[in-house]
């Protein structure tokens, strides 16, 4: 498969623990050393708020404490006047894009309210499709729930990858995720499945597995001490040899699926 070049919109998920921020982490890596480099958005969308520590990039604000602040303002009536909120939330999201050399990156958090505030997560939405249709390649690290993606962005997925590790749970979540893409209207263009933390000799039985799912095998990712090491220690892994294992299998699966040449 060659993929389409320009504003291709991708996501990352699994369950939790499976190593998907690492996953999301080396393909912007790569990605972003890639002789034909390519304008990248990176989007944490999982509230731990995992992927800035292991790209090695410090965030002070993230989107849901600008729309935490934003309802407040609401609230107590301090909307400057000839401003709208839209204009308000979106200077506020500018403002915490962070900028690297290689990609931005935008971090969605918590909101500390509870509940659904439905007309600024509507502003929030449109404002981030905005933004991201500026970028030749927009990676979204995510939880497994979907209902979250739906809320996050209008846009079709042009690439879901699901990370799974040797669990049954693992796979039967990933399963569950590519049922929830028609619960919440959510159209991926094509889905493949990321064997991580796999033994070599396990390809044959979580190909079949895969296709028992209707998935297709995007590769495996074999278990990596540097990984490992890396995330111990706090260093980002964007660091990584280009030789180490689980860099060399990533890379493998970006050519598969047409993300490099």
């Amino acid at each position: 498969m060659t993929a389409n070049k320009s504003n291709l919109v991708i996501a990352v998920s699994g369950k939790g623990g499976v190593g998907k921020t690492s996953v999301t982490a080396l393909m912007i890596k790569l990605l972003g050393e890639a002789s034909n480099r390519r304008s990248i958005l990176a989007i944490d969308a999982n509230p731990d708020s995992n992927l800035p520590n292991v790209l090695g990039v410090s965030v002070d604000k993230t989107v849901g404490m600008v729309t935490d602040e934003l309802k407040k303002s609401i609230e107590r009536a301090e909307i400057p006047i000839g401003m709208t909120k839209e204009d308000i939330l979106e200077s506020h999201v500018f403002e915490i894009l962070k900028e690297t050399p290689d990609f931005d990156l935008l971090v969605m958090g918590r909101g500390e309210g509870e509940g659904c505030y439905c007309p600024v997560n509507a502003l929030l939405t449109r404002i981030i499709d905005t933004l991201s249709k500026n970028y030749d390649l927009t990676i979204m690290d995510m939880e497994a729930g979907l209902e979250h993606l739906s809320r996050r962005t209008d846009r079709d997925v042009d690439i879901m990858f699901i990370v799974t590790d040797p669990s049954s749970m693992g796979l039967q979540t990933a399963k569950r995720i590519k049922e929830l893409a028609k619960e919440v209207h959510i159209e991926f263009k094509k889905i493949y499945l990321i064997a991580n933390r796999f033994k070599p000799e396990m390809e044959s039985k979580i190909k079949e597995d895969a296709t028992k799912t209707g998935m297709e095998l995007a590769g495996i990712v074999p278990y990596d001490d540097n990984v490992f090491h890396y995330n111990m220690k706090g260093k980002p892994l964007t660091s990584l040899s280009n030789d180490s294992p689980s860099v060399v299998a990533i890379k493998k699966i970006l050519l598969k699926t047409g993300l490099l040449d």
